[in-house]
């Protein structure tokens, strides 16, 4: 059966505010009918991407400040959230400088495995993954608005809801040193996994060191080392390696992958009832890397707009339908590779097919990849006495 997914446009054609894209947002939010799935005095987790230092294509803090205004009309009390990825305080910082902070979103702003990213609980998953860990606030929280700035991505291909809440539901650390127990599980989809280095080749540039959220390299003279313990296996280090000195060994295969993240995607929607969590994608400015890289290039897609609904599947589907859909820009990534109209954009911009982890969710029963369009195209009529801001 297919789904309802709520879309409006990225183009805004008329000079009046119910037909921006913000305006529009808010007519997508009164049509999630929020007030029937969230009850007053209910916290509600609006899980989103704090960015990196460098980056700076998250979702933007007006339209995040537009989902908690309409959070907290219907009583609710909404706080935006995400995990440690680097140090929890400097991760903190990092969001304050790309405006998302209490007094710009108009809630709390925390982390939702803890300042030193070890607040979690175990909780049951699919045959890949076993088990895994939920961020404490997360799993507690009686509901969810996921809010997810869709782009490329390392591993995954194309990081949309799912990965959003696949590695973004996850906890940064394990108090035990163990990174098996932390989102190091999800990257190495359980298996075994090890980076490897050709001292040979390496030119000793650092940039390794640097891109690595955990300090899992370190510096010893005129060699690097690897911190076994402390790595992720996100692969950032091999990705941006210019001299092919350094890789990821995987002991599990691209699809067990794909599969290991819907799993973890279907492990934190599970500590939730139905119909309590609904979904944004926002389809704007889809450069080729992840947020957490500590740079941005350019667009490889023109903006499309806003895509939401309560069916994880049925939103993701529509969101990568339309990028794959979409004109590859010039001066991109994209176009770096020769990516023709007509194709793939993402995957054949990557090497890497986000289909997979969408086809992979919906088996699980996740949700559907069949989809209905409903157009907004303009906003309700504001009250007199209302700004524009």
């Amino acid at each position: 059966m297919a789904s309802t997914v709520f879309f409006t446009s990225a183009r805004a054609t008329r000079w009046d505010y119910r037909y921006s894209l913000v305006g529009r947002l808010e007519e997508i939010l009164r049509r999630l009918e929020l007030g029937r799935r969230f009850q007053p005095g209910e916290y509600v987790a609006i899980k989103t991407h704090f960015g990196s230092e460098g980056a700076h294509r998250i979702v933007r803090p007006f339209f995040l400040r537009k989902v908690v205004e309409a959070v907290r009309a219907v009583g609710a009390k909404p706080f935006v959230t995400d995990t440690v990825r680097i140090e929890g305080w400097d991760y903190l910082e990092v969001a304050n400088q790309e405006g998302l902070n209490p007094l710009s979103l108009g809630c709390p702003v925390i982390l939702a495995d803890g300042l030193f990213g070890f607040d979690a609980i175990t909780v049951p998953a699919g045959p890949i993954l076993k088990e895994t860990r939920v961020a404490a606030a997360l799993y507690d929280a009686p509901a969810m608005v996921v809010v997810s700035h869709c782009k490329g991505h390392i591993q995954a291909g194309y990081g949309g809801a799912i990965k959003n809440l696949a590695m973004g539901g996850a906890p940064g650390r394990d108090r035990g040193g163990d990174w098996r127990k932390a989102r190091g599980h999800l990257h190495a989809a359980a298996g075994e996994s090890k980076v490897l280095r050709d001292d040979e080749r390496c030119i000793l540039c650092l940039n390794c060191l640097h891109v690595c959220p955990t300090g899992a390299i370190v510096q010893e003279g005129d060699t690097l080392r690897v911190l076994d313990e402390r790595c992720w296996r996100c692969g950032r280090c091999a990705r941006i390696c210019t001299e092919d000195a350094i890789h990821l060994q995987q002991s599990r295969s691209e699809k067990e992958f794909h599969q290991a993240l819907a799993e973890g995607a279907q492990a934190v929607l599970s500590t939730f009832e139905a119909g309590k969590v609904v979904y944004l994608n926002f389809v704007l400015e889809v450069q080729p890397e992840c947020d957490c890289m500590p740079t941005a290039d350019t667009p490889v897609v023109q903006d499309q707009g806003i895509f939401a609904g309560d069916d994880i599947v049925a939103v993701e589907q529509a969101s990568l339908d339309a990028i794959n859909h979409a004109m590859p820009l010039p001066q991109s990534l994209a176009a770096d590779r020769d990516v023709r109209p007509g194709g793939r954009v993402l995957a054949e911009t990557l090497g890497v097919d986000g289909q997979k982890h969408i086809d992979a969710a919906a088996a699980l029963g996740l949700g559907s990849k069949e989809y209905v369009l409903v157009e907004i195209t303009a906003g309700r009529e504001r009250a007199a006495g209302d700004d524009n801001g």
